[in-house]
């Protein structure tokens, strides 16, 4: 990261927390944002080199008829193979990374977003000045994401197991907005936060425009 770049928040959250609702309305207020799971799509489009890659390890079956990455067959491939995940990340990570990093680079305004639902568990949480947690208890979490995906509670429950605890988050936040309540008190938390990271992107790049200066 060069030191001209700008103030960056990282976003993160559970399932069914309100991360996009959140990063929705950061954007409504002017503030870019760069998303980590739109960026992981990017790099596997039809013609790139790591779509070809992963054809050819994991086979034809993770091609759809479009010749799109049919992503849930993936997903039970590697769910109960740890070494396949490893290889999978192994050769997707850094492509996120440096894409990521030149879409914050490039962003034009006071400060900038990254979502990511993996910033804490992945050395994504390097790339921010600030980590913003969306947090909500884990029964709404649940009631949430069965009403969102129409999953069962079983299966909803189990995808909560294989992330990062709540607790692990919230030590490692900077920031937290609590998200139990409706769409409007989500909004006037965000709003605040918005307010706060103003400030806090014209003093890094005070900071940031005396070190060129003197450089």
């Amino acid at each position: 990261m060069n030191p001209q770049r700008p103030f960056i928040v990282g976003l993160t959250g559970g399932i069914g927390s309100g991360k996009t609702a959140a990063s929705d309305h950061f954007q409504r207020l002017g503030v870019p944002v760069v998303d980590a799971d739109v960026v992981a799509r990017e790099v596997v489009e039809p013609g790139t080199p790591a779509l070809a890659a992963i054809a050819e390890h994991f086979g034809p079956g993770v091609i759809d008829a479009e010749g799109r990455l049919d992503r849930a067959a993936l997903r039970r491939l590697v769910f109960d193979q740890p070494q396949e995940r490893l290889w999978l990340e192994s050769l997707l990570h850094p492509l996120i990374r440096l894409r990521t990093i030149e879409q914050l680079e490039s962003a034009q305004g006071p400060y900038v977003i990254l979502v990511s639902p993996l910033l804490l568990e992945t050395d994504q949480h390097k790339l921010v000045d600030r980590v913003l947690l969306i947090d909500v208890p884990e029964q709404l979490q649940i009631e949430r994401t069965m009403l969102r995906d129409a999953n069962s509670r079983e299966e909803v429950e189990a995808i909560l197991r294989a992330q990062s605890a709540r607790s692990f988050k919230q030590q490692h936040a900077s920031d937290i907005i609590v998200n139990d309540k409706d769409l409007d008190h989500l909004h006037q938390q965000v709003e605040q936060q918005h307010q706060h990271y103003l400030e806090l992107a014209k003093q890094h790049h005070a900071r940031t425009s005396q070190t060129t200066l003197y450089s």
